[in-house]
């Protein structure tokens, strides 16, 4: 089996593309419901191109986008479940609440379905739905294969909030379920210090398999400190919002799976799972329904393992009529993707939701082109719709109002013969550093992009100007950080 990341919504890639016990070990951590937008920040690397601030994800669930789905679920869901899922709408109505339990309903159903007869399930999340879930799984799955609800602790402070009357929540809950009895399950060591000792064991050299993982109290302090969460100035770090640690994925990969199994994340966010399971040496299937976490796990997986990691992505535009279809699905994931092909980073800020407010500035791509290495800036814009003269001499306009050097728009329809006699006409900008002329304002056509492959000519790029920092090198032999972390 080759290793697969999908691009789009996982309840339809899963029953459509992926077969009925398929996989040995399903990891998920979808939103939380926590009714937050998560943003992620995109800096120059140089810090003078001014940071944008771009929504990467809404942890928000809307009754109306989850009615087909409660609707299917009623009509063609088991007996158990039409009784759960109605007697849940009975007691909490239609609200965010109930929209997440029934599309988490809906996506744990196929995943029960794909997972094979020895496999298990790690579901991760928050006290606040917590209960709700492990009802629909104790349905789906029968309560006997319940194994244990794990408490990840994501920190070790105590006490109140300061601003409200509460606790603080310091952990995450995993929900762990296997598919039948005979399922895989590999227990995990601590190895022995050097100065140990076995009680009552007299010779410390004496052969033993160390310490089981879930005996905490040889592990010290500062190590569970430094092991439990990644830190704002962690390495690992790649400001995804809400990453885990590749340590907890390498030791729930450890223990339920082997080498050579398939590992599967429907919610593969950052790429943290797919990380772990390439370097433990499994095969892996992600799915992710924004275009920015899909692109994050690509550069993620060729930085950390360059070309010793094979993979297909499925999903991503590969020609002009599936570029089309995404542009009419959701024109700002058509604009994400466009921007990246010619290596833009997106421009916004928090004021994002209000759209239409973006100046007309969709994208910004920083060069250096000057002996002070100060950074500029070539505007871009991108449409997905109809295209006329007017778009070029906006663009024009929005060049010289933030004094950027060049400004180019990308189009999902072929331009005009006026909209290309514009272009022309706003003339050149000529390079310090590569002594060369480029056009002030171009176009690039996403049909010309794919059918002719065309691009544009732009200055060398001022390096990763995007917002996930460079990931680290993995060996994937030899070195073995599962050991780190605390569940």
């Amino acid at each position: 089996m080759e290793n697969i990341l999908y691009y789009g919504d996982n309840l339809k890639i899963m029953r459509e593309s992926i077969e009925d016990e398929s996989v040995d070990l399903v990891y998920l951590d979808p939103p939380f419901n926590s009714q937050a937008d998560y943003n992620v920040i995109f800096r120059d690397e140089l810090g003078e191109a001014p940071p944008a601030q771009k929504k990467a994800f809404t942890d928000f669930w809307h009754w109306p986008e989850a009615v087909d789905e409660y609707e299917d679920l009623l009509e063609g869901g088991p007996e158990r479940i039409r009784r759960l899922i109605s007697g849940f709408y009975e007691i909490i109505g239609p609200n965010p609440i109930m929209a997440y339990l029934v599309k988490m309903t809906a996506r744990l159903i196929e995943i029960h379905r794909v997972i094979k007869r020895t496999g298990s399930l790690y579901l991760h999340c928050d006290p606040s739905a917590s209960h709700y879930l492990k009802i629909i799984l104790d349905v789906i799955y029968d309560k006997k294969n319940f194994r244990r609800e794990i408490i990840w602790r994501i920190g070790w402070v105590s006490g109140f909030k300061t601003k409200t009357a509460n606790w603080i929540r310091n952990h995450d809950t995993i929900l762990y379920y296997v598919k039948s009895g005979g399922f895989t399950f590999n227990k995990q060591y601590f190895p022995h210090r050097a100065d140990y000792k076995r009680r009552g064991q007299v010779d410390a050299t004496a052969k033993t398999p160390g310490i089981p993982i879930e005996d905490v109290w040889n592990i010290s302090k500062e190590e569970r400190l430094n092991s439990i969460q990644i830190m704002s100035f962690s390495k690992e770090k790649l400001g995804y919002a809400t990453q885990k640690p590749v340590a907890l994925l390498e030791r729930i990969i450890k223990s339920s799976s082997n080498e050579g199994d398939i590992i599967f994340d429907p919610f593969c966010g950052c790429g943290t799972t797919i990380e772990a399971a390439e370097k433990l040496n499994r095969k892996w299937i992600g799915i992710d329904i924004t275009y920015h976490a899909v692109n994050l796990i690509t550069k993620r997986l060729n930085d950390a393992f360059g070309d010793y990691c094979e993979y297909r992505i499925i999903g991503i535009p590969e020609d002009y009529p599936s570029a089309r279809a995404l542009a009419d699905q959701n024109k700002y994931e058509f604009q994400w993707w466009a921007l990246d092909l010619i290596g833009a980073r997106p421009a916004g800020g928090v004021e994002e939701k209000k759209k239409g407010a973006d100046l007309g500035i969709d994208g910004v791509y920083p060069f250096i082109d000057d002996e002070d290495r100060k950074s500029k800036i070539a505007i871009v814009s991108v449409k997905g719709g109809r295209t006329g003269p007017k778009d070029v001499r906006d663009l024009l306009g929005t060049v010289e109002r933030e004094k950027a050097a060049m400004g180019v728009l990308i189009t999902l329809n072929p331009p005009t013969k006026r909209m290309i006699v514009e272009a022309a006409a706003a003339g050149s900008y000529q390079s310090y550093v590569f002594n060369k002329k480029y056009p002030k304002i171009q176009i690039l056509n996403i049909k010309d992009y794919f059918e002719k492959k065309e691009s544009v000519q732009l200055p060398l790029h001022t390096g990763r100007s995007i917002a996930f920092k460079k990931a680290q090198k993995v060996v994937k032999e030899g070195e073995d950080n599962q050991n780190n972390l605390q569940i």
